[in-house]
């Protein structure tokens, strides 16, 4: 039994995509902003009161790169876990894109820059290093583990086709064709591609 917690305008979407990439039966429950995400009843699933939540047969699994790794793991069928010599770059760039690029496209776009002495204390250093970074790894790869598509592609990937949507990352050669490439799963149309 899955169900997802979720909000449309969250990034549930990316949660929400990656179980219509496994291809199991699941429940949504939409949870709306304000009192209910901070309801007993649901603090008692997330403390933290944000979406997403995905529990599974009794297990609470929140945060985004983690429940796409979790089901990727738990539904071996459905090919989206890495290979052991794709596992250095599958949780690389998965944990690259939920630590290094999603803090510095959030500072960037609030206006929230280190200061050129303090940026070894930010993990992602700066934006454009970071940018710059994600850039050279998808001009050589289709994809970031071993030249197919997996989880890692689901969490990197909504952040990509995301920031190019509203500006928050620079559009390039590199990013555009990555989130064209995704673009035309029919997981990613039913669930992000709407946003386009």
């Amino acid at each position: 039994m899955l169900t997802l917690y979720t909000n449309p305008r969250s990034r549930g979407r990316i949660a929400q995509w990656m179980l219509e990439e496994i291809g199991a039966p699941y429940t949504a429950e939409i949870v709306e902003y304000g009192p209910p995400m901070r309801s007993a009843e649901f603090l008692a699933l997330n403390p933290m009161g944000k979406v997403p939540v995905l529990v599974h047969d009794g297990a609470v699994v929140t945060e985004c790169a983690a429940i796409c790794a979790y089901m990727a793991e738990a539904f071996p069928e459905a090919g989206l876990a890495p290979r052991p010599n794709e596992r250095a770059d599958y949780y690389r760039w998965l944990f690259f894109a939920a630590g290094p690029l999603e803090a510095a496209v959030t500072a960037h776009a609030m206006g929230l820059e280190a200061p050129a002495d303090k940026r070894r204390m930010a993990g992602y250093g700066d934006f454009a290093t970071t940018i710059a970074a994600l850039e050279t790894k998808l001009a050589g790869s289709d994809y970031v583990a071993g030249g197919r598509f997996t989880a890692a592609d689901v969490y990197l990937g909504a952040q990509v086709a995301w920031g190019l949507i509203f500006n928050s990352i620079p559009e390039s050669p590199a990013l555009a064709a990555y989130r064209d490439r995704i673009a035309q799963r029919p997981a990613f149309q039913r669930t992000l591609g709407q946003a386009r």
